[in-house]
C-alpha cells in the first residue's frame, strides 16, 4: 500500500496504457538531473501522487504532462517555482509536496530559514522582490481563488500576463495534487 487507500501497483501489473504513463513519469524530465526524492519504490511501484495516475491512464498521462510542463516549461526561475509550489504546499498542509519541494528548493538556493518562512507564510523573509511577490501572489490564489485588481496588476507588472497564467496554471496543478494525495492517504 501506498501508506492510504491505493494498493501499488508493480511494473509487472500495468497494462500498456498504464506503462505509458510510468514510463513518462520514469523517463521523463523528473528523472533527470538529481533524484531529490523518490520517484519509485524498491520495488519499482510509483511514489507520491503518481501512483494514482495509473488508475485513468489518459487522463493520469495528461496530469503528468501538465505538470512536467509546469515545472520545466515556464518562465518561472528555479527558486520562484519552488517558492509558488511551496507555499501551495503550505496552504494545503501537504506533507508530500513540502517534502519533496523542500528538496528541491534548497537545490535551487532556497535556505533553510526561507524555507521556514515559506511554511509559516512569513513571505516578508524573502529578500527578492519578485520571488516575495510570487509567494504573495500564490497565497492569494489559494486563499481565496483569485487576485483582486491591484495584485493582478502588481504580478503582470513582474511576470506579464503570460507569467501570471503560468503562476495560476502551477498553482492549480499543485492544489489538485495535494486534494488527491489527501483523498488517496499518500503520505
Amino acid at each position: 500500500m501506498t501508506g492510504g487507500r491505493l494498493p501499488r501497483l508493480s511494473p509487472a501489473e500495468l497494462d500498456d496504457d498504464q506503462r505509458a504513463v510510468y514510463d513518462a513519469v520514469t523517463g521523463g524530465r523528473r528523472a533527470q538531473g538529481p533524484q531529490l526524492f523518490r520517484l519509485v519504490d524498491a520495488d519499482g511501484a510509483l511514489e507520491g501522487p503518481f501512483n494514482a495516475f495509473l488508475l485513468q491512464p489518459r487522463l493520469g498521462f495528461a496530469v503528468q504532462a501538465l505538470g512536467e510542463a509546469v515545472r520545466y516549461e515556464t518562465s518561472l526561475s528555479d527558486r520562484a517555482r519552488e517558492i509558488a509550489i511551496l507555499v501551495t504546499a503550505a496552504h494545503a498542509d501537504s506533507a508530500f509536496e513540502r517534502y519533496a519541494h523542500e528538496a528541491l528548493g534548497r537545490h535551487a538556493g532556497l535556505t533553510d530559514d526561507e524555507l521556514g518562512a515559506l511554511r509559516d507564510g512569513r513571505f516578508e523573509a524573502l529578500a527578492d522582490e519578485a520571488e516575495r511577490l510570487v509567494a504573495e501572489t500564490v497565497h492569494a490564489l489559494c486563499a481565496r481563488g483569485d487576485l483582486d485588481d491591484d495584485e493582478y496588476r502588481a504580478a503582470a507588472g513582474v511576470l506579464g500576463p503570460a507569467g501570471v497564467f503560468e503562476l495560476v496554471t502551477l498553482a492549480g496543478y499543485y492544489l489538485a495534487l495535494a486534494l488527491q494525495l489527501r483523498v488517496f492517504r499518500v503520505s
